[in-house]
């Protein structure tokens, strides 16, 4: 049962009518990137890992984040081995005082791949170097190319954005021993890689501010979010500077104190807060490519812009016809008191000019977006709604094809519209939706969010975790048949042997193929170390770092972020232990990026991409 938002129809009502519909046999999904009830996602030498996209060839894109920070034994001056827990994150910072270091990594993974079966392999983009290659006292292996991908085609086309790499110019400050400032030429680009290694930079129609006789480099911002089977990207792309930004060009053109290229950089770069101080006009684009190179086509955005406002607009899904799935600034039924930024589509009318389409939304909602559309014309996307006193996301599905498209909210775990954020991510042509739901009710504290599928033809929503065999979970059969938690053995620096239990919790799917094969971010139990004041490892006498135990004289764990493939069990039944958690256990909570938390933002002015 599907409710549309202005339904008269009572939730009480919808639940009674619900629980009287027959409920299909649900799906069996085995986890394939387990080896030894730990998860193979993401690149050697960093701990965060996510499952972007995956095509019908079973290849799959994603990005490892947070570059391993290597402890050194003052004793022997060997490595000490922190593969066991959590370990520390090498700090980056950005600064134009400072080299420039990468935190980002591109890789692949095939279900029949060379190396094993879905294993994270590294993926150059205009010459990265692997994290596990980074030799920090070698410039020369030092990466300080951020790069992303957000999606790949069937024929192994993969796209996404990449920063510049660094620059230097001679210092003229005052600070002794100081040589260089460090800067970029642009802080996102859009790139296509192809199957045979070439990179194909795509550059926005805005990259250069020019005063006087004065060209200033500013770079502007591309991101290349999806790719079709026609070889069409889409995503967006800076069209002009907004006015605040152009007076603060005009200042480091007239400054004595940076090089020009300098004073850009440092506007370019966030502040204390995020807010960054060059800011661009953005508008959704679509680029075809094929032999001769890549065509632009700047879609319209949801308004007539008549003033100095930063409108926006973005591209970030496209079927095979084209049609694209995204969002824009728009005043709401024309009026030009109710400006927001809302989902929207983009369809090719019978000239082949693409036409700008807005998901129609009610004052309740505050804001809306779409992240994609299927062969079907089946759009899927999210709004914003205060429910019950708290600013929520919930998932919708428009089908485009209807004569006066309206947006239908499923019903979830409730059989209603409950107070649980949901956003999807990905629907294939078989109209198989996943995303993310909250799967707790807290009403003040970060709720815990597990990764859900949910069939259009069968109006069935279920929640991954749920769908998983016993062994996909942490479990292992013992010899009476009953499934308990694995203990994982680990050494400490004292030499004791200490035990903690293996979980893993699928908290978003991102991306789900015609057979099923869904990829995502799953949550992994590991256990903690303990840390110092200066927040240096605490090394024991056996040179291994000491773990921070609970009551029990047992490690803490927490959860960390790695890709995970989930694909359709041939055999096995879903898990129906239920679950507890361990007193001493804490849940892991994600600082800085995480998946597709980039493709959605303008990294100039937007919250974060794909929030989790």
């Amino acid at each position: 049962m599907k409710l549309k938002f202005n339904s008269a129809l009572s939730l009480v009502a919808v639940g009674v009518v619900s629980a009287l519909q027959t409920v299909s046999a649900a799906p069996v999904y085995e986890i394939q990137n387990i080896e030894d009830y730990d998860l193979n996602g993401t690149l050697a030498s960093t701990i965060n890992g996510y499952g972007m996209f995956v095509n019908q060839q079973n290849q799959l894109v994603g990005i490892s984040q947070g570059k391993k920070k290597l402890e050194v034994n003052d004793d022997d001056n060997s490595i000490i081995d922190i593969e066991d827990g959590i370990s520390p994150e090498q700090l980056v910072t950005y600064s134009i005082n400072a080299p420039i270091e990468a935190n980002n990594f591109t890789f692949i993974a095939e279900g029949n791949g060379a190396t094993g079966s879905w294993l994270p392999i590294f993926d150059s983009v205009f010459g990265t170097t692997a994290p596990e290659d980074t030799v920090e006292d070698n410039p020369e292996t030092v990466n300080s190319i951020n790069a992303s991908y957000y999606g790949i085609n069937n024929a192994d086309l993969r796209v996404g954005s990449y920063t510049g790499p660094e620059q230097k110019v001679a210092y003229t400050g005052e600070t002794a021993g100081q040589e260089y400032w460090y800067y970029r030429e642009f802080e996102e680009r859009a790139f296509v890689k192809k199957a045979d290694g070439t990179d194909i930079a795509i550059a926005p129609p805005y990259t250069t501010y020019t005063k006087d006789d004065t060209d200033v480099v500013v770079g502007g911002v591309s991101v290349a979010a999806a790719i079709n089977d026609n070889n069409q990207v889409t995503g967006y792309g800076s069209t002009a500077l907004a006015n605040s930004s152009i007076e603060r060009l005009n200042a480091c053109i007239t400054g004595e104190v940076y090089p020009v290229d300098v004073c850009v950089q440092l506007n370019q770069y966030p502040d204390a807060s995020g807010f960054r101080r060059i800011l661009y006009q953005t508008r959704a684009m679509v680029w075809q490519l094929d032999d001769s190179g890549v065509t632009p086509t700047e879609l319209p955005l949801g308004l007539t812009s008549t003033s100095d406002v930063v409108f926006t607009a973005q591209g970030l899904g496209i079927n095979n016809d084209g049609t694209v799935a995204g969002r824009s600034h728009v005043y709401r039924n024309n009026d030009t008191d109710k400006l927001a930024f809302d989902a929207a589509y983009w369809k090719k009318d019978s000239n082949g000019t693409y036409q700008y389409h807005w998901v129609k939304m009610t004052d309740d909602q505050l804001s809306s977006i779409a992240y994609d559309i299927n062969d079907n014309g089946i759009l899927v996307g999210s709004y914003k709604q205060y429910i019950e006193g708290y600013s929520r996301d919930k998932f919708f599905y428009v089908d485009t094809n209807q004569a006066s498209p309206t947006f239908v909210t499923p019903n979830d775990f409730y059989q209603g519209i409950s107070d649980r954020s949901s956003r999807p991510r990905d629907i294939n042509n078989k109209d198989q939706v996943v995303g993310y739901i909250e799967a707790t009710s807290e009403k003040e504290k970060p709720r815990l969010k597990s990764g859900f599928l949910f069939d259009k033809n069968s109006d069935e929503f279920y929640d991954l975790n749920e769908l998983l065999v016993c062994e996909s979970k942490g479990y292992t059969q013992e010899g009476n048949g009953d499934w308990t938690r694995n203990k994982v053995e680990v050494t400490d620096g004292n030499g004791d042997v200490l035990f903690y239990e293996s979980e893993i919790r699928i908290v978003e799917a991102n991306s789900i193929n015609e057979d099923g094969t869904i990829v995502g971010t799953a949550f992994i139990r590991k256990p903690s170390y303990q840390f110092d004041s200066n927040g240096d490892l605490v090394i024991g006498d056996n040179g291994k770092p000491l773990f921070l135990l609970n009551a029990d004289g047992q490690p803490v764990t927490a959860f960390i972020p790695r890709m995970v493939v989930m694909q359709p069990s041939n055999s096995g039944t879903a898990c129906t232990v239920k679950e507890s958690d361990n007193s001493g256990n804490a849940n892991y909570e994600r600082k800085g990026g995480a998946s597709l938390i980039w493709l959605l933002t303008l990294p100039l002015l937007w919250f974060r991409r794909r929030k989790v």
